[in-house]
């Protein structure tokens, strides 16, 4: 089955967007107060956060989340990436407006960019073109200042920990086995790991400690799964902090500041209200890491949104071997279940996998080759059978870029088609919603024909739950335990934590845990070298290498580019 729109061939560069700040600057935003409306909410439930920003109240966040939502859950997925990405959030985006152009009720939900990104090599988390939230510019930098409690937040749980070690280790917290590092929210690889506590007696204990980005913080992962504000509290108070000399856990809620980092998230728990280019409403809000944490926006903007919106369209992070299982895992374990999925695939993405590269060569994946996407194409049906084995429809969407060869796109689609899988070609990035819009009618068609299902069951063992997913999603033959991850997993067991969904992080470069193995890689071991619990998130963190929560700049970093006039006019912005 083959949507395609007839502009959506590829060919055709002439109306590409100049920029997403050009598209975002000459967009007319509704007022928010209208957007808010379509969902059905009036003026006293929104708290406006500036021009065409604005806040929930918390009885409209209560009101809505009262019941069980019952709109559509549509989950933006992808294939195995490229380093650029493929489109995710420009595909959620397009389909949102599409579904309001066939004249659904429509909502949209992403996570917040972090200014590490950024600033950084992979830019802003907005979407692109004519298929993007605004005000752009606000949702790229400071926005309603989420990030920034989140940040405060948990610098709050790393001070209260060091002062307790100063003031007397009441806790008998062990010095050398202290897990909660400290949090900022741009990239600094010379903090990746840090002596604290220098410059004597008056200056507390001296340790080794390390940053992590806020968007690896425990405690954006924590307000992403939070119910309401008792949730997020109790959440928060079980943090494993550290061990005391006996090995076991200490918490906020053992050194008394659980209260005061919940006060510092009690507004930021509240979803953000803004609107794409085509004034459909969007809820950006919340961004945890997708390879430590569960990678989407927040359960209660997602609730929010299905409850409101006949149509919630939101999305996870990377391809559908980490985003859609930790979805189906994680997320859908609290009442977002996904009616059904879109699969974001692209002309490289595929030729990528046909070529057996990696690293990725961009200039090389410019020339067209038909046969290479043909034989790349094994990678998207693979992540089509992922979603589908959680009894979750799919779809997929071929997201057009501009340089794109008519020829590799016929490829793309034939390969797909053949094996029975619903594709459309989505041109969303240069057309907004009507280039979506053989897309939307797709995910209309296929919404709800499933059955939802997890693949484990949260009383299995911890390894029984990491084999399952190695097997069952990423393909392994097998797991194998090293450098001490076999005891990591008995003492989470031992503490209480075994009944809790396991997060695995890996390469998502590949379905293996080598990013070299490019397609459907077979007769491979998957590798597991750490575990830790979130215990506040509520999940396990199952490590199979080194995981770099404090990215570091690149040689030429988006920061160099992005500058401001006279007039507090900016530019670089994407």
């Amino acid at each position: 089955m083959v949507h395609q729109n007839p502009a959506a061939d590829g060919t055709d560069a002439s109306e590409v967007p100049a920029s997403d700040l050009a598209v975002a600057r000459a967009a007319t935003p509704r007022p928010v107060e209208a957007v808010a409306g379509d969902l059905g909410l009036g003026p006293d439930a929104i708290e406006p956060r500036g021009d065409g920003v604005a806040k929930l109240t918390r009885s409209a966040v209560r009101s809505a989340t009262a019941g069980e939502p019952d709109g559509t859950t549509v989950l933006v997925t992808g294939m195995t990436p490229t380093p650029k990405g493929e489109g995710k959030t420009v595909t959620t985006v397009g389909l949102g407006q599409a579904l309001a152009g066939l004249g659904e009720s429509a909502a949209v939900a992403v996570r917040e960019p972090s200014l590490g990104p950024v600033f950084g090599v992979k830019g802003g988390a907005a979407g692109g073109g004519y298929s993007q939230v605004l005000p752009m510019e606000a949702i790229n930098l400071h926005f309603t200042g989420d990030m920034h409690a989140l940040t405060a937040a948990h610098n709050l749980l790393s001070a209260a920990l060091d002062n307790h070690l100063h003031q007397g280790n009441e806790a008998e917290v062990d010095a050398r086995r202290v897990d909660w590092p400290r949090a900022l929210d741009v990239n600094d690889r010379a903090l990746r790991e840090v002596v604290a506590g220098l410059g004597g007696p008056a200056s507390g204990v001296p340790r080794e400690d390390e940053f992590v980005i806020t968007a690896a913080s425990e405690l954006t992962a924590v307000l992403g799964l939070a119910d309401d504000l008792s949730d997020l509290k109790e959440r928060i108070g079980r943090i494993v902090l550290a061990e005391d000399a006996d090995g076991d856990p200490v918490t906020p809620a053992d050194l008394g500041v659980t209260g005061a980092a919940t006060a510092l998230l009690r507004d930021a728990f509240r979803p953000n209200l803004v609107q794409t280019v085509e004034g459909v409403p969007a809820f950006v809000h919340g961004g945890p890491f997708a390879n430590i944490a569960h990678g989407t926006n927040t359960l209660v903007a997602d609730r929010v949104g299905a409850s409101l919106a006949d149509y919630l369209v939101t999305e996870a992070g990377f391809g559908a071997d980490l985003g859609a299982e930790k979805f189906a895992h994680i997320v859908a374990r609290q009442g977002v279940v996904p009616d059904v999925a879109v699969v974001v695939a692209t002309v490289r993405g595929a030729k990528r996998h046909g070529l057996e590269m990696w690293p990725t060569d961009f200039d090389a994946l410019a020339a067209t080759d038909p046969e290479a996407v043909r034989a790349g194409a094994d990678n998207v049906k693979r992540h089509v059978e992922i979603a589908e084995s959680f009894g979750i429809p799919a779809v997929v969407a071929i997201n057009v870029f501009a340089d794109d060869a008519a020829s590799e796109l016929r490829a793309l689609e034939s390969e797909l088609a053949e094996d029975g899988i619903p594709v459309a070609r989505s041109t969303a990035y240069r057309d907004g919603g009507e280039g979506a819009i053989g897309l939307a009618e797709l995910v209309r068609e296929r919404a709800g024909t499933g059955e939802f299902a997890p693949l484990y069951d949260l009383d299995a063992p911890l390894r029984e739950k990491i084999e399952t997913v190695a097997r069952e999603v990423y393909g392994a033959d097998g797991v194998e335990y090293v450098d001490g991850a076999a005891a990591d997993l008995d003492r989470i067991e031992a503490w209480g934590y075994g009944d809790l969904p396991v997060c695995l992080s890996k390469t998502p470069y590949s379905f293996a845990d080598d990013p070299s193995l490019t397609g459907v890689p077979e007769g491979w071991t998957l590798t597991v070298r750490e575990a830790s619990p979130s215990a506040g998130a509520g999940f396990v963190v199952v490590k199979t290498a080194d995981v770099m929560t404090m990215p570091g700049l690149p040689a030429e970093p988006a920061a160099e580019e992005i500058d401001v006039d006279a007039d507090g006019n900016l530019s670089g912005l994407f």
